[in-house]
């Protein structure tokens, strides 16, 4: 069954890795939606407004007007929107439930793995205030055996899980910061290299990838103490 998407969607969004996998499926799905952008730097994840949608204080989160029953539904957490909006429009989520399962698998190592890990790596490498060793060395190491994880899952498939899905959407956004990640894929990860190309050649996740562009690169995290004090000086109220 095809739905049409009449009224567009509320993408409330910064162009980071998790914030991507969002704009990547809305192009890949060609549905309307506006861009709300979440200026996380300045701590609009802070604001009442998006803590009612996102309690977490963390985006991306979604409005779809036109959610179950044709009512208004939010939706946070990344994982959590990408299996959404691929049930409510049928794409990139196989419903045959073995398929469905070799997704939702490595979306969860992701989201539960890939992205966490790599996000502490990027962290005690680049932004902490100390460089301590032992931090730097463990998330280094472990975000090298997750891409050894993905490179085998890769030899000889096209894609993390079958067919493109979801699970390729969410990966891709965290694999493509792997030079800040200290990996080298021309030499260590040749499969994961040759899937990144893949999915840049998909005109969507091309145009993904490049909503917000000009806003992030306004902001220089390694150098503004505002921005780091506002991103990694958060304390719960």
């Amino acid at each position: 069954m095809t739905v049409t998407q009449t009224k567009p969607i509320e993408l409330h969004y910064w162009p980071t890795p998790n914030g991507w996998k969002i704009s990547i499926m809305l192009e890949e799905l060609g549905v309307p939606y506006d861009l709300k952008l979440v200026n996380i730097g300045a701590g609009d994840q802070f604001k009442e407004e998006f803590l009612a949608i996102a309690p977490n204080n963390r985006m991306p989160a979604i409005v779809d007007p036109e959610g179950p029953g044709g009512e208004p539904i939010s939706v946070f957490e990344s994982g959590a929107i990408l299996q959404y909006l691929g049930r409510k429009f049928g794409k990139f989520y196989p419903a045959d439930e073995r398929k469905r399962v070799e997704v939702e698998e490595w979306l969860m190592w992701q989201m539960g793995g890939f992205g966490p890990m790599l996000g502490q790596n990027h962290h005690f490498r680049i932004y902490a205030p100390e460089k301590l060793p032992y931090a730097m060395d463990r998330y280094l190491n472990e975000a090298h055996r997750l891409y050894g994880v993905l490179n085998k899952r890769l030899e000889g498939r096209e894609y993390v899980a079958g067919e493109y899905s979801i699970a390729d959407m969410a990966i891709v956004g965290w694999a493509k910061l792997w030079e800040r990640q200290g990996m080298d894929i021309d030499k260590d990860f040749p499969n994961v290299k040759r899937w990144l190309e893949t999915l840049y050649a998909r005109p969507a996740v091309e145009r993904g990838l490049a909503v917000g562009k000009e806003e992030r690169e306004k902001i220089n995290i390694a150098a503004d103490k505002n921005v780091q004090s506002v991103l990694f000086g958060q304390r719960a109220s």
